[in-house]
């Protein structure tokens, strides 16, 4: 068979950012293969990432812009297309203002169009109103990461720390699923003597790996995180050395822990307290420990709070900014991590800066060539933005997210973008909310364009270029560039990403993720740079290279004083809990065969066949009781709509729970139900709970049916 030469890269789903070489065929088509020298994934691939390439053909991907006529989209020019954009964009502008105009990003963006695109908002459009559906995936883990340790990196620490700890917590996470690849990490952990504990409502295929498995209430991993604390303070296992000469706040987080002993903490979760004495044990015996979450305990209301007991954790017993101890989040998107760095959340500037500093404007207008007072202020997180379509936001550039699916409480949203003046999408399929946009611009996607992207670890990586796009394809850098002529502002938009990622070393340098000393050169030659990595003082001068950081708060914690900060944090009930009408919890998550909305996976055969659909996981004492049968439809009913799906009947989830995949449109969307109750710092939507009841196709046809069934 003949082929081209290959090109090492990286898969574009999760945020391992696994390495895999890209060959385009002489035939046609793009083969993938093993990369087995890229530190992280060792040359595993995923289902996913075996098959991401098939997205690249022409018939599965967009190939030309698209416009609305006479109600339909049809294709078009990009000529055409931008000037459309541009025009509405203009013009909505002119008659209400530049708020009226939203920009709304994805953490599947690489680095370059991250910033660009926070640039284009605040420079171009002059509106506030921009925000990212990473604020659904990781902000509450960031929002407590930067209260207590003064800096927000999904992980401070390798993926290769994992099995030399002594034990593990995994809160909320199914890497099994999510991330595959990463399971060896926590196999080879066990291999080595350490021990890994799962806290999860649901009995996944990783807490089948675990030497613990916790299975609290949906919404009570607060509670259960400080009935740890309790037991730690009361066996006396606590560093009274470390809590003094590097934390502070002990006194008032020590005072709520104790107002959490075991029985009521056991009543509130329904975990035993044998298994919670066993888990402090398990945890407080090795010389080193870490505590890993994701999506379980942040997906919530209180997750900020709650990401921050499991900090108290570590702080309380000394795990924290020590060799292999520490509280890490495992980061969902591709580019979550680095998609929340660059400018496109909606209060923050290039390099992590807060867009209220005054400091942070200054210095980020100065590169900008703007006036510091020229950058609006600060904007609505991604729900509140997305509630104000049609209202107070007028008109939509939407990059790389599909949240008719994706967002909480999904048919309302899929309403409120329906009643926009004007909607234009940037992606590489039709999506869900492509399909409802009034222009649609196809967009390069990973192998065919270079550009950098920040792992899990905080590790910046770069994405080669491995084939050319279609023709009638251009980069969402184009795009940009092309909008931001059009509305008046001609340089400060390039499109080559290597000139962009010069500028934003710049724009970040000195700020809390500063990515200045890195290049393109030294992120090909060293196989990635983990931030913070500043340039030499003298550049040009003989300088030392800043190695970068891979392990973070080892000598003092990024807040003014050096100390992390512990949270004076109580349990509190969810923001919807179950009652009469609505008496069982829903949880959501993902299965292994997609990813996200599904906006890509759902177009691949192989994952298709795997999971082609959604289903609605229920114990079986809970299928006895409604008459429900394996596969048999089921209705799962909340205050904001209805989703049918197949029963799946397995004892391994709980008696009060139900589990629905969020991957799917249509009648099986499990954010049709989901709760868009906010948390008060991240504004994180409650993904993780919300009350519902369920019902068989025979209950659900009765006149005034509305019983609960629990």
């Amino acid at each position: 068979m003949d082929t081209i030469s290959s090109t090492p890269t990286h898969c574009p789903y999760c945020a391992l950012q696994c390495g895999m070489n890209l060959t385009p065929l002489a035939e046609g088509g793009v083969e993938v293969s093993e990369r087995a020298d890229f530190p992280v994934n060792q040359g595993a691939l995923c289902g996913k990432g075996r098959t991401a390439a098939e997205v690249l053909a022409p018939g599965v991907r967009l190939t030309s812009p698209l416009v609305r006529r006479n109600g339909r989209l049809v294709e078009a020019g990009w000529t055409e297309a931008l000037d459309q954009v541009a025009e509405r964009l203009g013009s909505t502008r002119a008659a209400y203002g530049a708020d009226a105009l939203g920009v709304f990003g994805g953490g599947g963006l690489t680095n370059e169009k991250a910033y660009t695109l926070g640039k284009f908002a605040r420079v171009v459009l002059g509106t506030s109103q921009i925000d990212y559906n990473g604020r659904f995936c990781m902000s509450s883990a960031a929002a407590a990461g930067t209260l207590a340790f003064g800096l927000d990196r999904g992980l401070p620490f390798p993926l290769a720390d994992i099995p030399k700890t002594g034990c593990v917590i995994l809160v909320g996470s199914n890497p099994a699923e999510t991330m595959p690849p990463s399971l060896r990490y926590f196999r080879e952990l066990r291999e080595n003597g350490g021990t890994l504990i799962v806290v999860d409502p649901r009995r996944t295929r990783t807490a089948e790996q675990a030497d613990l498995h916790l299975a609290p209430r949906p919404g009570t991993d607060l509670a259960l995180a400080l009935g740890l604390l309790h037991l730690v303070v009361a066996e006396g296992r606590t560093d009274e050395a470390y809590i003094r000469e590097r934390t502070t706040g002990w006194a008032e987080a020590r005072a709520a822990a104790m107002a959490h002993w075991p029985e009521y903490v056991e009543r509130i979760t329904g975990v035993p307290v044998p298994q919670l004495r066993e888990a402090v044990r398990l945890f407080c015996e090795p010389e080193a420990a870490m505590v890993l979450t994701a999506r379980g305990p942040e997906q919530q209301s209180k997750g900020t709070d709650t990401v921050g007991a499991w900090i108290n954790l570590c702080l309380a017993t000394g795990r924290a900014g020590r060799p292999l101890s520490g509280y890490g989040c495992l980061t969902g998107q591709g580019n979550g991590q680095g998609g929340r760095e660059h400018g496109q959340k909606a209060d923050q500037l290039p390099g992590y800066r807060k867009l209220d500093d005054p400091a942070a404007r200054r210095h980020v207008a100065e590169v900008w060539g703007v006036a510091p007072d020229s950058l609006p202020g600060a904007g609505r997180s991604a729900y509140e933005l997305l509630d104000a379509l049609g209202k107070d936001i007028r008109a939509l550039l939407l990059m790389g997210s599909n949240p008719v699916v994706s967002a909480p409480r999904a048919a309302h949203i899929e309403e409120r973008i329906k009643s926009l003046d004007f909607l234009a999408v940037c992606d590489v399929v039709l999506s869900e909310t492509a399909e409802l946009a009034d222009v649609v611009l196809p967009v390069t996607q990973w192998a065919e364009e270079t550009g950098t992207t920040t792992s899990l670890e905080g590790r910046v990586l770069l994405r080669r270029q491995a084939v050319t796009p279609p023709p009638g394809v251009h980069s969402d850098l184009y795009v940009l560039h092309e909008l931001a002529a059009r509305l008046g502002v001609e340089k400060g938009f390039p499109t080559d990403p290597e000139e962009v990622f010069t500028e934003l070393r710049r724009a970040g340098a000195g700020g809390p993720a500063d990515y200045s000393g890195i290049t393109y050169r030294r992120l090909a030659e060293e196989d990635g740079v983990f931030w913070p990595c500043p340039e030499p003082a003298e550049t040009g001068t003989g300088g030392e290279v800043h190695p970068g950081t891979p392990r973070l708060f080892l000598d003092r914690f990024a807040t003014d004083d050096g100390r992390a900060r512990f949270a004076n944090v109580t349990h509190r009930p969810t923001a919807e809990e179950p009652d009469a009408e609505y008496p069982l919890i829903l949880t959501t998550g993902r299965v292994v065969a997609q990813y996200q909305s599904g906006a890509q996976t759902r177009r691949v055969t192989e994952l298709n066949t795997a999971a082609p659909g959604p289903f609605v996981e229920l114990h079986p004492r809970l299928a006895a009781r409604i008459g429900a049968a394996e596969g048999d439809p089921v209705t799962v009913v909340s205050r904001r709509g209805r989703a049918t799906a197949p029963a799946r009947i397995t004892s391994a989830i709980r008696p009060d729970t139900l589990f629905m995949p969020f991957h799917w449109p249509g009648e099986g969307r499990a954010n049709t139900l989901t709760n868009p109750a906010l948390d008060p710092t991240s504004r994180m939507p409650e993904f993780k709970s919300c009350a519902v009841r369920v019902e068989t196709a025979a209950e659900a046809t009765l006149p005034g049916r509305h019983r609960g069934t629990g």
